[in-house]
């Protein structure tokens, strides 16, 4: 996968307005969970809570959270689309009230990663070979980023987030970056 100028060129570009300037290095990577509405995959909906024209009569549970104002860097979809909504050079407003060794703000020194998934579904194959590619580009273009640097929402912000859940496949992961690194 190829970064130029904060995009992945491999992505789909959905420009989010819920970002702004980044001061911070980039050194952390957080993988998040979504569905929307929670539990389903597929449509618009993700795309549109993302870039604030999420209709909230098209579902009961956006009535709680069409005015938010949040965003991530990028979404691997269920069959492994990517779509970009902030340049990774900028601040994506994902992880909220969050600390990481003792910094708190995360969204100032990180990478949001949304997988489309739920903390009970087991995650797509292609969606964690897509996820190791894309975390070795970054950590090619943005060498801060660690190993132990690439945690899940849950544990910047925990008691507060689940994500991306006990379905997330950690050592899975790990193996993929592990194989990756070999080639």
């Amino acid at each position: 996968m190829q970064i130029e100028h904060g995009l992945l060129a491999q992505a789909r570009q959905q420009p989010s307005p819920n970002c702004d300037a980044r001061a911070d290095e980039i050194s952390l990577l957080i993988v998040h969970g979504i569905s929307l509405p929670p539990g389903e995959f597929g449509g618009p909906w993700i795309d549109a809570l993302f870039t604030n024209t999420l209709n909230p009569t098209e579902h009961e549970y956006f009535q709680q959270i069409h005015r938010l104002r949040v965003s991530s860097h990028i979404l691997i979809r269920r069959d492994g689309e990517l779509v970009q909504y902030v340049p990774f050079d900028k601040r994506a407003w994902h992880a909220g009230e969050s600390e990481f060794a003792g910094k708190t703000c995360c969204n100032d020194f990180s990478v949001g990663i949304e997988l489309e998934g739920t903390d009970d579904i087991a995650y797509t194959d292609i969606q964690y070979q897509q996820l190791a590619e894309l975390i070795t580009a970054l950590q090619r273009n943005y060498p801060a980023i660690k190993a132990d640097h690439i945690v899940g929402h849950c544990d910047v912000a925990p008691g507060r987030k689940t994500d991306p859940g006990r379905a997330f496949d950690w050592p899975k992961l790990h193996g993929l970056l592990l194989a990756g690194k070999s080639e």
